[in-house]
């Protein structure tokens, strides 16, 4: 069986991601093993938590949630990337000096993180992984 890896450099808004997301989903009803999907560069903004997409526009994070549910598919993004485009998994919120931050809940992502908890938090070293193991890397 074909192992490939997949890099998404292209923000949700772009064409090149829904082409993205159909090639993805082609390749693994077709019995390709897609072992993976690294999200760097502007393709990072696939996981933010506030993304609006207009109603009559392409639901790109609905999608790449299906696809993750459907196929059981590593999504991960890439941190530097990510935290120079405001993305990050530990967002501290503002607070007064009379607040302890320490004792906010750390099990809760939906204050500490704006990034939808599909994704896996990963470095370049992820993604020299999945290119060594697969048989070809393709980027959108």
């Amino acid at each position: 069986m074909q192992k490939i890896a997949v890099m998404i450099t292209t923000p949700p808004h772009s064409n090149l991601t829904t082409t993205a997301l159909d090639f993805i989903r082609t390749a693994l009803e077709n019995g390709v093993d897609v072992i993976g999907i690294f999200f760097y560069q502007d393709g990072v903004l696939n996981a933010s938590k506030h993304l609006s997409m207009p109603n009559d526009e392409f639901q790109t994070n609905a999608h790449w949630q299906q696809l993750h549910s459907d196929f059981n598919l590593p999504l991960y993004l890439c941190i530097s990337a990510a935290q120079k485009r405001g993305l990050s998994d530990e967002i501290l919120q503002e607070s007064d000096s009379n607040i302890d931050n320490s004792l906010a809940d750390s099990t809760d992502k939906n204050n500490s993180s704006n990034i939808v908890d599909i994704f896996t938090i990963a470095g370049l070293g992820e993604l020299v992984t999945l290119s060594s193991v697969a048989d070809k890397v393709v980027q959108f």
